[in-house]
């Protein structure tokens, strides 16, 4: 797997302070992406164990709220397997930190992926133009879900998470 970016102390990609994880590749290409240069899954830098301890690091402190994994997109053929061990290691290493996911993907094309296991909020869907939307928390466009995982798998029907609401 590679990577672009590791994000500290952000508040724009989920609840509370966060750490993202912004990996290389994607094979959406969005029009009007807000970042095309992660597209390329043989972009970036190397995942290595020191870009893993630095997450580590980051999540140890108390006010940091959980990861986000975007990009790109972490389920890309080139991430889907390395983030799927690296959510399984936060989730028994940072049992209290949540689990946030942005893909390209939706809901019904992944919800068997082993992934959804260790996740709490999942934004599915590409970003598509036409349906973009400055109201909208924590999506670009009117067509993504910022959804519930764990109630949505112990329900089996589609929960959305509470903060996916309009901006006032």
């Amino acid at each position: 797997m590679r990577y672009h970016n590791i994000t500290k102390d952000d508040m724009l990609n989920g609840d509370g302070l966060r750490v993202v994880l912004w990996v290389a590749g994607c094979s959406h290409c969005c029009k009007e992406c807000h970042n095309p240069i992660t597209w390329d899954p043989n972009g970036g830098l190397l995942f290595d164990a020191a870009a893993k301890e630095e997450i580590f690091e980051e999540l140890e402190k108390d006010y940091i709220s959980g990861i986000t994994f975007s990009g790109g997109d972490p389920l890309h053929i080139a991430n889907a397997f390395d983030v799927t061990e690296l959510a399984k290691e936060i989730r028994v290493k940072f049992p209290n930190k949540t689990i946030w996911l942005y893909t390209g993907y939706t809901w019904e094309e992944i919800r068997h992926l082993e992934i959804v296991r260790y996740l709490d909020v999942l934004v599915d869907g590409e970003f598509e133009v036409a349906k973009k939307d400055l109201n909208l928390h924590w999506k670009g466009s009117s067509n993504q879900q910022v959804i519930d995982v764990k109630r949505t798998l112990k329900e089996g029907e589609v929960r959305l998470h509470e903060e996916d609401c309009e901006v006032s």
